[in-house]
């Protein structure tokens, strides 16, 4: 049975639902959830009993059309029905904007959002990955991005706030500047899904500035603050021309009688969703700092109802995954199929004190045993990126991660106008430490002149890995000690000679290469072994050069019982 389940993980680019892992499960019973990014606090109770009683009639008679939904919603939000378009998810959206607004190439941080990668690949486009960096803790230079957008040519950029899986957050007037001196493109597309949970500034936003531009779409999500995913509602903000284009192309019925019964429900629930939205961000300061007590566990400062962590050295994330479904019943997300991320890396929920608890102890047990400070082994074979869409994996084995064709691939010489990639090396993360007030987030360069290039810092070498203890590796792959090495005599005691010779020296025991990869597509489902390798992806970790000081804009207070949490972050009463 747990071989069943874990097997659930290794069919696609994304986690399998909850409804396949509790078939699976053989109870009937799901485990805890700290994969879904899910608000666990709302709805209440008594909103759920009441969805409950009213069952029947929801899914017998058809729902009211989009329009009449949207038309709720915007009046909910202080938003013109005009510049919104509601989707059956955010991800319906993200293909409709796709195949409407997306022409050629598509700039993205990675890693980030899979949909945002492999949907305009799957379409065709070129998608151009600006890597973050983990040494400088997964945050966004806009500078930096803005001048990778330029040197590629990219016609539409991407922006996730806060990013998923890491949780960094950009400032509104970062966000603006980034908007303006990208109005020569095609699109910019700002993903709001998340900001609900972000506390680090009173109204963080951009939406009214969406409008008012020509080019550019912000997308949030309902599921996600809303804590129910399965309802499938999401909704997009830009000016009336855009927000149409999408609109007139969406099913007058694409939403279900269950978004619309949730969304004509909300005006009277508004405080309660408030506090719930307190309880997140007071919650996942909590489980940062109890998985912080973790030895050798990186916890990265997030905005998001999620943290990003890194596993001690030698822990391997599909293991951890697996043993802790399998022996604790608790789902957690590895995230070594996500481009530009690793298998050392999971995105745990933000969830209840409680769980937090049963997480923390499970997550001890798995790492360490009975003591601390043995991780769980490597596999052998190692774990490379794999999107589960054989099309997806194809283009990116034979692009250098930024969705460029590799000069060798086409028998061409250096890309015109790209500097030749840095060495991939591995940075250090920022440590939780490094958080001010306790609500850490990746600072962005709000002060800087857009889109000024920077100059690009030398690549810092990679460390050295340890090497395995003698007596477990392979008598052929252990390295001839130096003190084997032929003494060289010193040039004092040289006889002088017009060109003397070098002088022979014992050079140590090769170590094996490892057998190449079969070469071809990845039929679907299967990893990527031969493809991008996630240093790859990510390229040169060397530090970021200093980015400007960020105070958080002090907290304004929050809506009381009479005034409904603005999703758009207008008239929020302070």
């Amino acid at each position: 049975m747990a071989g069943s389940v874990t097997s659930l993980f290794r069919s696609g680019a994304h986690s399998p639902s909850m409804a396949a892992l509790t078939r699976e499960g053989g109870d009937g019973t799901g485990p805890v959830d700290f994969c879904i990014p899910c608000n666990p606090y709302f709805p209440t109770p008594a909103m759920m009993e009441t969805m409950a009683a009213r069952l029947k009639d929801i899914i017998t008679f058809y729902p009211s059309s989009a329009d009449t939904i949207t038309a709720e919603l915007c009046q909910l939000l202080q938003l013109p029905p005009q510049a919104v378009a509601m989707g059956n998810g955010s991800t319906e959206l993200i293909t409709w904007i796709d195949h409407l607004l997306v022409r050629e190439s598509l700039a993205i941080p990675v890693p980030t959002f899979g949909r945002w990668t492999d949907q305009p690949m799957e379409t065709g486009k070129r998608v151009d990955m600006f890597p973050l960096q983990e040494s400088n803790g997964f945050a966004l230079d806009l500078s930096q991005y803005a001048e990778f957008i330029r040197k590629r040519g990219t016609r539409v950029a991407v922006i996730c706030n806060p990013n998923n899986p890491d949780g960094g957050f950009l400032h509104k007037q970062a966000l603006v500047q980034f908007m303006d001196a990208m109005a020569d493109l095609d699109l910019v597309v700002i993903d709001e899904s998340f900001l609900e949970f972000a506390d680090a500034e009173a109204e963080p936003s951009v939406v009214q500035e969406a409008m008012l531009r020509p080019n550019v779409i912000v997308l949030r999500s309902l599921g996600k603050n809303f804590g129910l995913h399965g309802i499938r509602f999401g909704y997009m903000v830009a000016n009336p021309s855009l927000a149409g284009k999408v609109r007139s192309m969406l099913p007058k019925w694409n939403l279900n009688a269950f978004a619309e019964y949730v969304v004509f429900m909300l005006k009277e629930h508004g405080a309660e969703y408030a506090q719930s939205l307190r309880q997140v961000r007071k919650d996942r300061l909590e489980m940062a700092s109890q998985l912080a007590t973790l030895p050798g566990l990186t916890v990265y400062p997030s905005q998001g109802n999620f943290l990003f962590v890194r596993l001690p050295v030698g822990a391997e994330g599909t293991v951890v995954r697996d043993r802790m479904l399998t022996e604790h019943r608790i789902l957690v997300r590895e995230c070594g199929n996500k481009i530009g991320s690793s298998s050392r890396f999971l995105r745990l929920v933000v969830r209840p004190e409680v769980d937090v608890r049963r997480l923390v102890s499970a997550m001890e047990q798995v790492l360490y045993g009975t003591r601390r400070g043995a991780a769980v082994p490597e596999l052998s074979t190692g774990t490379s990126y794999s999107s589960g869409t054989a099309a997806v994996d194809r283009l990116v084995s034979e692009t250098n991660g930024a969705g460029l064709q590799l000069a060798q691939a086409v028998g061409a010489g250096p890309v015109p106008g790209l500097a030749a990639a840095p060495a991939a090396g591995v940075g250090m993360p920022l440590p939780v430490a490094a958080q001010q007030g306790g609500v850490g987030m990746p600072m962005p360069a709000a002060a800087m002149q857009m889109p000024q290039p920077q100059q690009m810092q030398q690549p810092m070498m990679a460390p050295v890995p340890q090497m395995a203890p003698a007596a477990q590796m392979a008598p052929a792959a252990q390295m001839a000690p130096v003190a084997q090495m032929a003494p060289v005599a010193p040039a004092a005691q040289m006889a002088p000679a017009p060109a003397p010779a070098p002088m022979p020296m014992q050079m140590p025991t090769p170590v094996p290469a490892p057998a190449p990869a079969p070469a071809g597509p990845t039929p679907p489902g299967v990893p990527a072994r031969g493809g991008l390798t996630a240093a790859q992806v990510r390229g040169m970790t060397a530090p970021a050069p200093p980015v400007p000081d960020l105070a958080p804009a002090p907290a304004t207070g929050w809506p009381n019982a009479q005034s409904w949490p603005n999703a758009a972050g207008m008239g929020q009463a302070g």
